[in-house]
């Protein structure tokens, strides 16, 4: 495996647990919550700091308002000039290209597709799910309460997608973004982690 892989993900579709399956089979390093720690220790900046800037992300307009005005293409602007919001991104995004350049890995969410756009061997994946599928596990797997898993659900969704456009300044749904967009529903989390490794042909 010579590959850095992203996961772009639904919630609920188990896209955490396929690339955990991944990283195990071609026993590469998995990162999600780890890439947190690492920029916190690299940054300065406490975990609890990451968190909350992408749990901001639920509200659109609030959260557009709440980051200030979104200056990554200006280049009148230094570090400084940034929110702290986006000087937390651009510490998260320095990390995901470092661990991308120390070799293989599986990276998910965190706009690492985008953040990773320059670099070679990247394969961006984006895994989606039907609403009753990502609903039942929620409720199974994740111990959401049944009355309020669709909410739940759709908040954070909407999470994702906020976060990615905003940093991006595109639609996270935006499938021309991902090399390959699969279905966990169809086949269930195994079968689709084995449909990914033949798609990768390693």
């Amino acid at each position: 495996m010579n590959k850095v892989i992203t996961i772009g993900r639904q919630y609920g579709s188990g896209g955490r647990e396929i690339g955990e399956k991944i990283a195990k089979k071609y026993d590469i390093p998995f990162y999600d919550n780890e890439l947190i720690t690492r920029a916190a220790k690299e940054s300065g900046f406490a975990e609890e700091t990451f968190e909350k800037a992408e749990e901001k992300a639920t509200n659109s307009l609030l959260y557009s308002l709440a980051m200030g005005i979104n200056v990554y293409g200006n280049q009148d602007f230094g570090f400084a000039g940034l929110s702290l919001d986006d000087r937390i991104f651009l510490a998260q995004s320095d990390v995901i290209r470092k661990v991308a350049k120390e070799g293989p890995c599986v990276i998910v969410g965190r706009c690492a597709d985008y953040v990773l756009k320059e670099q070679e061997n990247v394969f961006n994946i984006f895994v989606s799910a039907s609403m009753d599928y990502r609903l039942k596990r929620a409720i199974e797997n994740y111990g959401i309460d049944e009355k309020k898993a669709a909410e739940f659900i759709i908040k954070n969704d909407k999470r994702r997608g906020n976060y990615y456009n905003y940093h991006v300044g595109e639609k996270w749904t935006n499938l021309n973004n991902y090399d390959l967009v699969i279905r966990s529903d169809i086949s269930g989390i195994d079968k689709t982690v084995e449909c990914i490794c033949t798609y990768l042909g390693e």
